[in-house]
């Protein structure tokens, strides 16, 4: 007799981590969801918290990608844990990797950032952007429009209280 499994809801996800600096450096061409191959330990610090993108990036490596320079703290109540820094496996289907692969190839200055770290369905997944690099005077631009919709919504509030 087979067992019947219960999941939680589908569309739930919960956020662990985001990498707000991304979009501030980087302007996002396309995005993709990866699942993240983990140890035990790790899973466990990563639902606790202890983990941070805010530095990491991803490669290829003979035809595979792998996240470096993320930060999974180690979980205290285990004996025996992981490298913290260690590379880690990202986990997409083969069709996306070639897409990941050819937006690598033919857009100049691209490289690929992690954006979120989230729950889906009970598993850990990240979602990963084709980002190219800002240079300063779009960093400056991307201020001033920060600041002007600010000043905006600020005008509008005033002037909704009047």
């Amino acid at each position: 007799m087979a067992k019947s499994v219960t999941r939680r809801s589908s569309g739930s996800t919960n956020q662990l981590a985001t990498n707000r600096r991304a979009r501030f450096d980087f302007e996002i061409k396309e995005s993709f969801e990866a699942g993240l191959a983990l140890v035990g330990t790790e899973v466990k610090s990563v639902r606790n918290g202890h983990v941070d993108i805010a530095e990491a990036y991803a490669r290829f490596l003979n035809g595979e990608l792998w996240l470096y320079n993320s930060n999974i703290g180690p979980y205290a109540p285990a004996g025996e844990n992981h490298d913290p820094m260690r590379s880690r496996k990202l986990l997409l289907h083969r069709k996306e990797l070639i897409r990941v692969q050819r937006a690598l190839i033919e857009t100049p200055r691209a490289t690929v950032v992690p954006l979120r770290l989230y729950l889906k369905r009970g598993f850990i997944k990240v979602e990963v952007g084709v980002a190219v690099g800002k240079r300063k005077y779009d960093k400056r631009q991307t201020i001033k429009k920060r600041d002007a919709d600010r000043e905006m919504r600020r005008a509008l509030r005033h002037a909704s209280r009047n």
